[in-house]
């Protein structure tokens, strides 16, 4: 099947447009249309879309933090899913990794802050080879 076939080529469009427009848009809005945007070219915005989400959780729901956490997740998963694409990405992981660790201290998960904590140890020791 082809991939092209599950994308809404409307919402690209769209999403596209939104970034292209006369100002910059909003955090939120240049989220939105990076989550579009990634489906399509990963390799140019899910390193776009890691940075906003750390940036749009800390700015807009500091006060929030089940949701900045929600949004510290899926830029981890971004980062991860940038790195298997492109392994000198290991910096953004490393970047998503360490605020989702600030945004896990924050709300005192010391179980997975110790998940994190290995992750990052693990990507050091990877990246001192």
């Amino acid at each position: 099947m082809n991939p092209s076939a599950h994308i809404n080529h409307h919402a690209v469009l769209r999403a596209r447009v939104a970034l292209l427009g006369s100002g910059k848009p909003p955090l939120g809005q240049r989220v939105a249309a990076y989550r579009v945007l990634a489906q399509v070219s990963p390799l140019a915005y899910l390193p776009l879309l890691a940075v906003a989400l750390g940036k749009y959780a800390r700015r807009e729901f500091a006060d929030r933090p089940d949701i900045a956490l929600a949004l510290h997740m899926e830029s981890v998963a971004a980062a991860r899913r940038m790195c298997a694409l492109e392994p000198e990405r290991v910096e953004l992981l490393v970047h998503s990794l360490t605020l989702y660790r600030e945004q896990l201290i924050h709300m005192d998960r010391q179980e997975e802050v110790r998940t994190v904590e290995k992750e990052l140890t693990t990507l050091f020791q990877a990246d001192q080879r």
